[in-house]
């Protein structure tokens, strides 16, 4: 077992509040996205040169991120549609990211049958694994003996868990709303996953067992807060899916200097891929991605109350 300090969540609060910023930038390489720059051929997720663009694409922006935010979290999605080449691609990129000191949530959504469940905490959470990450997003409706393996490898090893508990979609309605003796579903989820909270604690301050909470349910946010006080929240739905800063920080909580912490903030869209012009020169993108980033975080600031 990892030592308290060195474990997941002890890092990234030491980042977030050294960086001044909860910002998590996701990496999404949307193929009908990714700027003239980068592109080659017409992007065919079959053809072997479009894993190449996107490589070049995702090293040159996560080098825009060192030094301004602490943690991305690539889809997994969007580099399994390329194949073998594109997770060879998901691969090099979390380990330069890692390297240039990026701590990495790999959001996989992972939970299956234990022995199944057993073999992906293998691949993402174990050292030395071909996808090692410093956090795997997981979710827990097959039951906890079905993300039990990725709890296993969190204690043993300091990594983070986001366990899928509010989602941010639209479509997150239709079950984890859905009352179960007086209480909405999400909301027994939380206190299942309270006691695997206090087991991941490490540092006695914050928890590697987090939960995935979106924006756009601020006030179910504030519920959840109350039965995790300990776990990080990883917080989709700012920007494209149109949350607010305000919003997305609701279930965070005063730190030790006053700011506003306990979690992560999420997006990629919005700073992934500019809506301004840029032209055609590597220079103007990353100008764009710099303004992009700087906006963000600015507005993030303002809501945590630094500004």
């Amino acid at each position: 077992m990892k030592g308290a300090g060195s474990d997941f969540a002890s890092r990234l609060v030491r980042e977030t509040r050294r960086l001044g910023t909860p910002l998590c930038v996701g990496i999404d390489p949307h193929l009908d996205k990714i700027p003239a720059l980068f592109r080659i051929g017409d992007m065919d997720y079959r053809k072997p040169q479009t894993a190449e663009a996107v490589a070049a694409f995702c090293h040159a922006f996560i080098e825009r991120l060192v030094g301004r935010v602490g943690i991305i979290k690539p889809q997994i999605a969007f580099f399994e549609q390329l194949g073998w080449r594109g997770l060879r691609v998901l691969e090099d990129v979390a380990r330069s990211a890692r390297r240039s000191g990026l701590l990495v949530v790999l959001d996989a959504k992972r939970g299956d049958i234990g022995s199944t469940s057993g073999a992906y905490a293998n691949s993402y959470l174990t050292p030395g694994s071909f996808l090692e990450s410093d956090a795997l997003t997981v979710q827990p409706y097959m039951g906890m003996d079905s993300i039990e393996p990725f709890i296993a490898r969190a204690e043993e090893y300091g990594r983070g868990l986001f366990v899928l508990v509010r989602t941010s979609n639209q479509g997150a309605r239709d079950f984890q709303d859905q009352n179960i003796n007086g209480e909405p579903l999400y909301l027994r989820v939380a206190r299942v996953l309270a006691k695997v909270s206090e087991r991941l604690n490490l540092s006695g301050e914050w928890s590697n067992l987090g939960i995935v909470v979106g924006a756009t349910y601020p006030e179910q946010a504030l519920k959840l807060r109350e039965v995790l006080p300990r776990s990080l929240f990883l917080v989709p739905g700012y920007g494209a899916q149109g949350a607010s800063a305000v919003d997305s920080l609701r279930g965070f909580v005063p730190g030790p200097d006053g700011i506003l912490e306990g979690g992560i903030v999420n997006t990629s869209r919005t700073v992934l891929f500019p809506q301004t012009g840029y032209g055609t020169t590597t220079k103007g993108w990353e100008e764009a991605i710099d303004d992009n980033l700087g906006s963000v975080i600015s507005k993030l600031s303002e809501a945590m109350g630094k500004s």
